[in-house]
């Protein structure tokens, strides 16, 4: 079993600041990257900037600054967001840093070497925003991007080409030999319908047209096209082309490491389709799993900085804590579909899932241990209420069903089950009746049920770690147990809580008033 996981995000573009969709792909990659750190495994997460590029050029003059004046301003902004958001990456790479643009040479010569790049002229609709070439068809009779669908411009220019025909081949055979390598599975399709089987085109791996990017050292005048340049940082970030560095060795080249790049859907062909093409090319082994998230979306569409309708994630953050937005993002789009950012839902999960079921519970739970047995968590004496046996049962499959569910990737789902289990327990407490059993005098059977809410609290409270990184804390404290047990191998057997003295905090997650935090959102997205 790999006991080692690299993970990236997309490496994002410095036009402009970051807005909550980048957010929700970062984020959701941090609690997987906790998840496996949980789990005992040893995690390499990075993410990063896309530096280089016509449009950067481009806004960069209009800003009146250098181009890495730039990029640099902006992505102060993005590092301060990941600290924000509570972001472990291990990385940060920029493709703009010496490290990366010394990988990239090496990768664009060594496959121009192996004939792999060949020299020829580019014609087609090109859409600056996007930095992409599309086709007379693709474009159609208005000439729009498909992508973003503002105007394209005819642009002819000589390029160099990656001849794509050369190992598609061999990656077609990848895909028939490894069904989980691009997932969601509708992604995989849409990649052989789409691309594969119309004949995937060369692309074009150089352009002429602007000058802020990676020269070309055998061509004076061309610079290495975006696809080449990012993509190459998965692997400059590792120490790349140094086949003997430590990272590159231990996250790359061992089989026992496996490889996740996580990409969002409109980008989907190039770490799908040419990234693997370029890897076979280098001699490398290819990722093991590419896993297209959906987008966030506005209810007016496809959120765009570009087009305005973006939702600034410090405000956020900033009024209702770290874990209130990472539990949204994690929880109300499920993990590879797309999803729509509403400031009714974002209050919702907070006031139903945080505030009423994880939160009260806790507050239920206290309140009753210092009220029935000066606040000390009674230890495990098996199961002695009727519902005991239930409520252990459940939780124990639901450390399974989460642990299954998260090494898939069903992030939303893992989080679903877990749940689950905290409404279970609310339920469990009006099933015992504590204060009736306190009132009858079963002292056994009222003990039993305080340690069962104890215990279930913690495990909740441990599964739920890797997206309530500050709450997970709160409530470690507010039940009295000690940090080293926030492992999962304390998991293994129920009723390991118990003796600790607990007491009272501020609620976890305060209430909120719909009506007034809705308003607040709406003027953020205005």
């Amino acid at each position: 079993m790999k006991k080692r996981v690299y993970i990236t995000t997309p490496i994002y573009y410095p036009s402009a600041k970051l807005h909550i969709g980048h957010a929700y792909c970062t984020t959701l990659c941090d609690v997987f990257a906790r998840y496996k750190r949980l789990m005992g495994y040893e995690v390499f997460f990075l993410t990063g900037s896309d530096e280089h590029g016509e449009k950067i050029e481009s806004k960069a003059k209009e800003a009146n600054k250098t181009s890495q004046q730039f990029v640099d301003e902006i992505v102060v902004g993005f590092k301060e967001l990941w600290d924000a958001l509570k972001i472990t990456n291990n990385d940060f790479i920029r493709t703009t840093e010496q490290r990366h643009i010394k990988a990239v040479s090496y990768v664009f010569s060594k496959l121009l070497q192996k004939g792999d790049i060949y020299l020829g002229n580019y014609e087609g609709w090109y859409c600056v925003p996007c930095e992409s070439f599309w086709t007379e068809t693709q474009t159609g009779d208005d000439h729009l991007c498909p992508d973003c669908h503002r105007p394209v411009e005819k642009k002819s220019e000589e390029s160099y080409f990656f001849n794509t025909n050369k190992y598609l081949p061999a990656l077609m055979k990848h895909f028939d030999e490894n069904p989980a390598f691009l997932t969601p599975i509708s992604r995989k399709n849409e990649m052989i319908n789409t691309f594969i089987k119309p004949g995937l085109a060369d692309l074009a791996v150089s352009r002429t047209s602007f000058s802020w990017g990676v020269p070309v050292k055998e061509k004076p005048g061309h610079v290495v096209y975006v696809w080449i340049d990012a993509l190459v940082n998965y692997i400059s970030a590792l120490g790349y082309p140094d086949e003997n560095a430590e990272k590159f060795k231990k996250f790359w080249n061992d089989k026992n490491t496996e490889i996740i790049h996580v990409c969002g859907a409109d980008i989907t062909r190039f770490h799908a389709l040419y990234w693997p093409l370029f890897l076979l090319g280098l001699d490398l082994r290819l990722p093991d799993r590419v896993f297209v998230h959906g987008l966030l979306m506005m209810k007016d569409g496809k959120m765009s900085k570009s087009k305005g309708n973006v939702i600034d994630p410090f405000p956020l953050i900033e009024r209702y804590g770290v874990d209130a937005v990472r539990y949204y993002l994690a929880r109300e789009t499920v993990f590879g579909s797309d999803g729509t950012f509403t400031p009714e839902q974002f209050i919702e999960r907070v006031n139903v899932d945080l505030a009423n079921d994880y939160g009260n519970l806790l507050h239920r739970t206290i309140s009753m241990i210092i009220k029935y047995f000066d606040g000390i968590i009674p230890t495990y004496q098996g199961q002695v209420t009727p519902f005991d046996n239930e409520l252990e049962e459940l939780a124990l499959s639901t450390i399974k069903e989460y642990r299954e569910q998260f090494d898939e990737l069903e992030i939303t789902e893992a989080f679903i089950s877990v749940f689950k289990l905290v409404s279970a327990t609310n339920k469990y407490i009006d099933n015992t009746e504590p204060w009736n059993l306190a009132k009858n005098c079963e002292t056994k059977a009222l003990a039993s049920a305080m340690n069962h809410l104890a215990n279930n609290l913690y495990i909740a409270a441990v599964l739920l770690s890797p997206v309530l990184v500050e709450t997970t804390k709160k409530l470690f404290t507010q039940l009295g147990i000690e940090e080293k047990f926030l492992s999962i191998e304390y998991l293994n057997k129920y009723g390991v809580i118990g003796g600790q003295k607990v007491s009272k905090g501020i609620p976890l997650f305060p209430r909120l008033k719909p009506e007034d935090e809705i308003e607040y959102i709406k003027n953020l997205m205005s």
